[in-house]
């Protein structure tokens, strides 16, 4: 079952990873803090990209690396603690995006953040760990 969630994680991550780079950008937009863009040389875009291409890596090193799984695992669980100020911004500054247009539906998803994390870490462990 671990192997199956810690896949299944890997192909989520790598699929959104490729939504950031193509089709959902403009929605990733608007996951990125003011605060980011104003304390890096980065703008929106670019740390969308970026973000893309670390859920790319991370999701193909679950798969791909499972000598590595506990490792990956966690670094996997800081990447989705690293994205919450994301959606916390998302929420507090009311934006839209995939379908979230309101603050109950916004304030919902924060609550799935730990659920990642959960998943991340539990699907990488070992029975006996």
């Amino acid at each position: 079952m671990r192997t199956f969630a810690r896949w299944a994680l890997g192909a989520a991550m790598v699929f959104a990873g490729i939504s950031h780079l193509f089709w959902a950008r403009k929605e990733f937009r608007a996951q990125v803090p003011d605060w980011v863009v104003d304390a890096t040389p980065l703008d929106e875009d670019a740390v969308v990209l970026a973000s893309g291409a670390v859920e790319i890596a991370l999701g193909t090193a679950l798969v791909a690396l499972p000598s590595q799984r506990r490792r990956m695992g966690a670094l996997l669980a800081a990447f989705f603690v690293a994205v919450l100020p994301g959606n916390w911004a998302q929420f507090t500054h009311r934006r839209d995006g995939f379908g979230l247009d309101t603050d109950v539906k916004r304030l919902v998803r924060l609550f799935f953040q730990p659920a990642l994390v959960a998943w991340a870490l539990w699907s990488t462990r070992t029975p006996r760990d």
